[in-house]
């Protein structure tokens, strides 16, 4: 009799912990990704700044900037991270984009504005960077743990899923934008 208590107090027991576990690792993975979302959100709110001091050098450019708008826009309006990825690499492009084009306008490199903000783009992109990897790393932890056997079963029993990467589709857009500087 006592031997078949000690067992089902093992099993519970061991059910509790692997569903915190599960809990917890859903919570790290909810917490990694509203980290994502803020770097991305800051990257969002310099893009408008960015337009503004390209476009009063490069008013012939105004496709990219229409494109670099559109794409803002469908990032921002995207809710999850798999839904959010493709807007997020169109911005970081046509961030690059930007940037690059500011090589073709000497003033413009020259312009402590036009510095301060790729600065500030080029620190919120290692932000973004780091996050997403911290994000990415907590979803495989989670998603181990939602396939593994036993936590599997607990996991499809209290309905915990497995959670998407945010990924690139494109392995330049893990590179940080930069633009060369004159010198003064």
């Amino acid at each position: 009799m006592w031997v078949i208590v000690g067992i089902l107090i093992g099993l519970l027991a061991g059910f509790i912990w692997i569903y915190n576990g599960l809990i917890s690792l859903r919570n790290l993975t909810k917490n990694a990704w509203a980290d994502v979302d803020v770097f991305l959100k800051r990257r969002s709110e310099l893009i408008p700044n960015l337009v503004a001091t390209v476009q009063g050098y490069a008013t012939h450019e105004s496709s990219l900037f229409e494109n670099l708008a559109a794409a803002r826009s469908r990032a921002l309006q995207a809710a999850s991270p798999a839904d959010r990825a493709a807007p997020e690499e169109l911005l970081g492009n046509g961030v690059r984009k930007a940037l690059l084009l500011a090589e073709n306008y000497p003033d413009l490199q020259a312009s402590a504005n036009f510095a301060e903000l790729q600065r500030s783009l080029a620190e919120t992109e290692n932000q973004i960077a780091q996050a997403r990897r911290y994000y990415n790393a907590c979803v495989r932890d989670l998603n181990i743990k939602v396939e593994s056997f036993p936590s599997g079963l607990i996991a499809s029993m209290m309905r915990v899923t497995p959670e998407v990467f945010f990924e690139l589709e494109n392995a330049s857009e893990a590179e940080v934008p930069t633009a060369r500087l004159v010198s003064e």
